[in-house]
Order: structure tokens, then sequence, then C-alpha cells
């Protein structure tokens, strides 16, 4: 899936995308770079809306996971695990937010084992920087990838837990 598509598919499938108004500004194959415009992302102060940060947020690991596994995101059902999010300024102006993977995750990695497994977790860092270069908003996020043709069965997985103790 390219970016393009991938932000039709958001756009299409994800109301909040759509209301966020969200777009993919640029994939280079490392960093992925989505916006949102303040007007629809905004609280009653006039700032950014913390929920649309941390969405936008969010959605930029999401995408960024989506797009190294390439081909196979088709098949590949991508959700957020867990996350931590630290707000350091508000933020006045458009949304900008910087995914790249966190330090020592690899996007071969990412997939190899989604292709051997047909599951895989990888870990996001997410930015949000203003216009002077300083930093507003920080995400740590790990993602998990499942084919849903080969999921264990929930009752599999139970026995297999216990039989270990």
């Amino acid at each position: 899936m390219t970016p393009a598509q991938l932000q039709q598919f958001m756009l299409d499938t994800i109301p909040m995308a759509r209301a966020m108004e969200l777009a993919i500004d640029r994939f280079d194959g490392d960093q992925l770079i989505l916006s949102a415009p303040l007007a629809a992302n905004s609280n009653d102060k006039g700032c950014a809306f913390g929920g649309s940060l941390v969405s936008l947020m969010t959605l930029a690991g999401w995408s960024l996971a989506n797009l190294l596994l390439g081909d196979d995101a088709a098949s590949a059902e991508i959700y957020v695990q867990d996350s931590q999010v630290r707000y350091l300024a508000p933020v006045w102006e458009r949304l900008v937010v910087q995914a790249r993977l966190a330090p020592g995750h690899d996007a071969e990695e990412w997939r190899g084992t989604w292709l051997r497994h047909g599951r895989s977790r990888l870990a996001a860092e997410v930015v949000c920087r203003l216009a002077d270069g300083s930093v507003a908003t920080t995400l740590a996020a790990r993602f998990v990838a499942i084919d849903p043709r080969r999921r264990r069965p929930v009752a599999a997985a139970a026995s297999q837990a216990t039989a270990g103790q």
C-alpha cells in the first residue's frame, strides 16, 4: 500500500481520521510525517486538543507499522498494544507529527517475524514539534500485527499457557 492509498483508507474507514482532516505528508521508508489542521483539532482554549494529538500520534505509529509491512499489510490486523504520551507544551499551529521505529527495532525484523509467525511486534516513537523545533508532545507505543488466518484459538492459547505452569 502506498502512503496515498493508506491515507485514503484511513479517511474512508476511520471516522475520526476524516473529522481530524488527517494527511500523510511524507514517508521516506524510515520516517512518516502526518499532519492535521488546528481548526479541526482545537480545544476550548484554541490550542490543540490533547485527544486529537494522541490520536494523530497513534495513527502515525499505526501507519508506519502498515507501511513497513508493505504489501503484506493488506492481510494483517495491526493494533496498538500500549502507549505512553507526554504533553510538554501547547500546540497553537498545524499539528505535525513524525513517527519512526524506536531504537533497537528494525523494519526487516518486523516484516520477517510477521512472515514466519503470522504475528509481530514493533515499538515506535512519535514526536510533535512546534515550528521553532521544540518538542510539544511525545508518544512511545508498541504495535502488534496479527494474521487473522493464523490466529490461535482462545481455548488453545489458554491451555498452552497453563500447560507450562
